[in-house]
């Protein structure tokens, strides 16, 4: 059975849920990376990726990810569509590798940033969401990307609320401060994990 020992890590876009990853990875968790598998994906079905969208989504045997995203996050019936053919893929995949790690017989991490908007796909009940104010959500956003003010903003509303999200998780890892503050809450956030999973 999969997922026995499985922790999601989800959050919202830019808010600094890969620099919570890399602390886990850092001290031996094992982590399943569900935006790589959807890459992976992406490319092994550029094909269908080109029928679905036109074949200008597909440079030089690879799915331009970035003129794809501009489309999906402007236009709610493609994105839909998008899924329809991503998410059973990207399930199986996680589902494969959960089985593994759960033999392992510890606490490991499945990085969904969809989660929520999953849907319930996953039946996982022990939720980490990495948490910053949506104002600070939209300035890393603009920064990290380059985007636009309207194209970040889009971006933001195409996810489930933040602050919704914060309300449904087992754990909240507060990132609206700096880097040593984010420490701490990871490492208040690992110990919770390590003492529940002991008991």
């Amino acid at each position: 059975m999969a997922f026995r020992n499985a922790i999601v890590l989800t959050g919202g876009i830019a808010t600094g849920k890969s620099s919570v990853a890399s602390l886990f990875l850092e001290e031996g968790f094992f982590l399943i990376d569900a935006d790589k598998i959807a890459h992976k994906m992406l490319n092994l079905h550029q094909e269908k990726i080109a029928n679905l969208f036109g074949a200008e989504y597909v440079d030089g045997g690879q799915v331009n990810r970035k003129k794809l995203g501009g489309l999906i996050f402007s236009n709610k019936e493609e994105k839909k569509r998008l899924e329809g053919l991503l998410h059973p893929l990207i399930y199986k995949e996680i589902e494969i590798q959960s089985i593994k790690l759960d033999g392992l017989n510890r606490p490991y991490l499945i990085d969904i940033p969809l989660f929520f908007e999953s849907k319930g796909r996953y039946p996982i009940d022990e939720i980490i969401v990495v948490y910053t104010p949506k104002e600070i959500q939209l300035k890393r956003l603009i920064s990290r990307d380059t985007s636009t003010q309207k194209e970040a903003q889009q971006r933001i509303d195409s996810q489930i609320d933040i602050e919704v999200k914060k309300e449904q998780a087992t754990y909240v890892i507060n990132n609206s401060k700096d880097f040593s503050y984010l420490q701490e809450e990871y490492v208040r956030v690992r110990d919770k994990i390590l003492f529940n999973f002991k008991e």
